[in-house]
C-alpha cells in the first residue's frame, strides 16, 4: 500500500482547491517519472500527459507544460520568446516549485511561475498532470490548466513542416 500523505501533494491540492479544482489525485504503486510510464499505468495515450517541465529563460525559471508526445524545441521556444532557454539543473526546479524532478505539478510552486502550456494539449478531452510527487497524478483540461496556471497557450516545437 502506497502512502497517500505528502507535502507536495497537499500543497498542489490546496493550490488546486483555491481555484475551485476539486482534483482526483491518483497515486501509483510504482514511481511514474516519465510520460510513458504514467500513460501505461493510466492505460492512455502518451500524448495526454501534461508533463511539467523547468526550464530558464534568461535565467528566471519557466514552467512548460508540454504533451508526453512533444520534446520542447529550446532553441525554437527561445527565439519565439526572446530570449536563451536552457534546461534548469535539479536544485533549480527544486527552489522553483518546490517539488522534485519526476513529480512536478503545474501548481502548489511557492511563487507563480511564468507558464506555457502546449497547445497539442488541447488535442484531448482529458489530460493528466503530475501533483507534486512521482506517484501521483490528476486529471485536467487543457482550459483548466490554462486558468489554474494562468498560462500563455503556445507550440513548444515547430510544426513538421517549419522544421525544413
Amino acid at each position: 500500500m502506497v502512502n497517500t500523505e505528502h507535502p507536495a501533494v497537499d500543497r498542489v491540492r490546496r493550490a488546486l482547491r483555491s481555484q475551485g479544482v476539486d482534483a482526483d489525485i491518483r497515486w501509483f504503486d510504482a514511481a511514474a517519472t516519465t510520460a510513458q510510464a504514467a500513460a501505461a499505468a493510466l492505460g492512455i495515450d502518451v500524448g495526454a500527459i501534461a508533463n511539467s517541465l523547468v526550464f530558464t529563460l534568461d535565467g528566471a525559471p519557466i514552467l512548460v507544460l508540454t504533451s508526453g508526445s512533444h520534446r520542447v524545441d529550446t532553441e525554437w521556444l527561445g527565439e519565439r520568446l526572446g530570449g536563451r532557454i536552457g534546461r534548469a539543473s535539479k536544485d533549480e526546479v527544486k527552489d522553483a516549485t518546490g517539488q522534485v524532478i519526476g513529480g512536478v505539478a503545474p501548481v502548489g510552486h511557492p511563487s507563480p511561475l511564468r507558464t506555457l502550456v502546449d497547445v497539442a494539449l488541447a488535442d484531448h478531452a482529458v489530460v493528466w498532470a503530475a501533483a507534486g510527487h512521482a506517484h501521483t497524478v490528476f486529471p485536467t483540461t487543457f482550459a483548466e490548466l490554462l486558468r489554474v496556471t494562468g498560462g500563455e497557450p503556445t507550440a513548444v516545437e515547430p510544426r513538421p513542416s517549419a522544421r525544413q
